[in-house]
């Protein structure tokens, strides 16, 4: 009892608390934390936005170019023109017309007075100087005179093979314009070359050398 009793008797020693420069060293360690953490993750409300491209939305992709049919489309459909009066197909037929014949003179005028500028006589390329050339002949028999002023006339081909040094004989047909229908069948005639009289001839008589019998 008496140890209690001393006990309560002496006067308790106050706290010191905690130390002074330990407070100091906790609270700068922890600011510099704090801080250092706030440097290197800025807030997400003070995350800068991605550079906005050129049309003002961000990312936005350049439209491409517009269709020259959808351009003349948009155009038509802004036209705050009157409407025409209502015209029946017949009525847009000759409109039509009238509009290319007067775009054809316009166009006429201009090319003129373009020639006109460049010193063109409006003549054009001279014609060149044509050199007739050596028309082919051949000998050959009438085979048939039934048609007026044309007979047939069957060429016969004969020439050595140049690997087999063969005589090869041919023979070939041909339609000859006979203006006086001077031959007739198996005369032996000459025909020339000439040009095109319909859709077959392509020779003209020149002579009938030797009449049949």
């Amino acid at each position: 009892m008496a140890d209690e009793e001393e006990n309560m008797d002496t006067p308790e020693a106050p706290d010191a608390g905690p130390d002074p420069e330990t407070e100091a060293a906790d609270e700068s360690s922890a600011g510099s934390g704090s801080d250092a953490g706030e440097a290197d993750e800025p807030a997400a409300d003070e995350v800068p936005d991605p550079p906005a491209a050129a049309g003002g939305e961000p990312n936005a992709a350049p439209d491409p170019p517009p269709d020259p049919k959808t351009a003349r489309k948009r155009r038509r459909s802004t036209n705050a023109g009157e409407a025409g009066p209502q015209r029946s197909g017949e009525d847009r037929a000759t409109a039509r017309v009238e509009t290319r014949r007067a775009k054809a003179t316009a166009r006429s005028r201009r090319r003129g007075q373009e020639r006109a500028k460049r010193g063109d006589s409006g003549e054009g390329t001279p014609t060149a100087d044509r050199e007739p050339g050596v028309r082919k002949s051949q000998l050959g028999t009438v085979v048939s005179d039934k048609a007026d002023k044309t007979i047939t006339v069957r060429v016969d081909i004969v020439r050595r093979h140049r690997r087999y040094e063969k005589v090869v004989r041919q023979s070939a047909t041909v339609h000859a314009h006979d203006e006086q229908n001077e031959a007739s069948a198996g005369d032996v005639v000459r025909v020339v070359e000439s040009r095109p009289m319909s859709r077959l001839k392509r020779w003209r008589l020149v002579e009938v050398i030797e009449k049949a019998r």
